[in-house]
């Protein structure tokens, strides 16, 4: 696939798909004769990863490091679970503070209905 197609297919620039090529958090893309990307399945599979993380919350420098630790191989799988385990925390942290403003809406909401404009 062309860098372009990929783009359309995770709704992402291309220059982004560039930007995580160049700080390593999907690995060099290979090129066909022309000299083009050509993305593959496998490549495919890293670009979900990351945007499901990026979508997440997860901080580049963050998935950074879990990427260059998983490809350092098993010996490093603790500590990749750390980063997830820190992350999920956070990430479930930042859900508690959205559903407390989501009920301090739906009260403020009510109040208005209970106005009826």
């Amino acid at each position: 696939m062309t860098i372009a197609e990929v783009a359309k297919r995770y709704g992402i620039s291309a220059d982004t798909l560039r930007y995580y090529e160049k700080i390593g958090l999907i690995p060099r893309i290979g090129r066909n004769k022309s000299g083009i990307r050509d993305y593959t399945e496998e490549n495919c599979r890293w670009i979900e990863f990351i945007r499901c993380m990026r979508n997440a919350g997860l901080p580049i420098d963050a998935l950074t490091r879990y990427i260059e630790l998983f490809q350092q191989g098993e010996e490093t799988a603790e500590e990749r679970k750390l980063i997830l385990i820190d992350e999920k925390a956070k990430l479930e942290k930042r859900i508690s503070e959205l559903n407390d403003t989501l009920d301090r809406l739906k009260l403020k909401i009510a109040k208005y209905d209970k106005l009826k404009l």
